[in-house]
């Protein structure tokens, strides 16, 4: 009983070295076993690793692809346009060891920090040899890659590799947004009053043509109509030729129908003229009567004669 009650505490302290000295590598991770202080031994591979208990720590990083957003810098191209950039960077670390003595206890955060002095350093100095025209076309492209170069070596010192530098935003300063805005809405209202003028010209222009055709056309359809009514009142005035001088008895009395019709219209019917006025001769009685007796004169002379039968005795 006694050599059993000393064996468990033994195999206790043996289990608790054991696990004490065994630690695990992530795949996402790479781990410095460190002894007071100073770097034993790096492990990038995953999987099962030993360390001395006790005397031995083990620290890790992290070995992922890692993302830093930079906070806004105002830089001042070659042109004095201020711009504010927003940017970030993609980098990992690569060199741990290098990465622990760059940095020493602490850790990811200060590594950042100093990463942010490098980029915004490299912003400055790169977008600070370009105009803002550049900046904000198609070449910022080349920008960002000498941006990511000139980086990578400042980096490399900390253990860190710079894969990418990206501009997300390039945007005015905040005092300069209102005379910008102003500016722009002055262009827009020049060019929205030259529109106004063109077009006031082109309608005036359209007005004064679509006005000449329309006197034209008037004046066409005048003479069209001076025409017609010249051809109709010749037509008219041979009619009447002819009817007069078919009967010109009965002309002059159609033309005297005529005149009294229009003389003798409204409640206004008095009239003052001579005794002896030729107006009112169709009616008088005399002549109306004279006129039938004539007619009558023509009606009989126009039958034809029949001669009588003869009798027999």
């Amino acid at each position: 009983m006694k050599r059993s009650a000393l064996l468990l505490p033994i195999a206790a302290v043996a289990l608790a070295l054991i696990f004490s000295s065994l630690f695990v590598v992530d795949e996402r991770q790479k781990a410095l076993v460190l002894q007071f202080g100073r770097v034993i031994d790096v492990k990038e591979d995953p999987g099962l690793a030993f360390k001395l208990p006790f005397i031995q720590e083990v620290v890790y990083y992290d070995d992922r692809i890692l993302s830093r957003d930079v906070d806004p810098l105002e830089v001042t191209p070659s042109d004095d346009r201020r711009l504010v950039v927003d940017a970030f960077a993609r980098f990992r670390i690569t060199d741990v060891e290098r990465f622990r003595q760059a940095v020493g206890t602490g850790g990811l955060a200060t590594a950042e920090q100093r990463l942010d002095l490098i980029l915004r350093s490299e912003l400055r100095e790169v977008l600070g040899s370009v105009s803002s025209n550049d900046i904000l076309s198609e070449d910022r492209v080349a920008l960002m890659l000498r941006i990511a170069t000139g980086a990578r070596a400042e980096a490399s010192s900390l253990g860190l590799q710079i894969i990418d530098v990206r501009l997300k935003r390039t945007d005015l300063p905040a005092q300069n947004l209102d005379a910008t805005f102003a500016r722009m809405r002055a262009e827009r209202e020049r060019e929205a009053a030259d529109e106004v003028a063109r077009g006031q010209e082109a309608a005036q222009r359209i007005r004064a043509q679509a006005d000449r055709t329309v006197v034209e056309l008037t004046s066409d359809a005048a003479r069209d109509a001076e025409i017609a009514r010249g051809e109709a009142d010749a037509r008219r005035n041979a009619i009447y030729a002819n009817a007069f001088n078919a009967d010109p008895e009965f002309f002059e009395f159609y033309r005297s129908l005529t005149a009294y019709t229009r003389a003798l219209q409204g409640s206004n019917s008095t009239m003052v003229m001579s005794p002896d006025s030729e107006f009112f001769d169709y009616l008088k009685t005399d002549r109306i009567v004279d006129r039938s007796d004539a007619a009558q004169r023509e009606v009989n002379s126009a039958r034809p004669t029949v001669a009588a039968p003869a009798t027999g005795n």
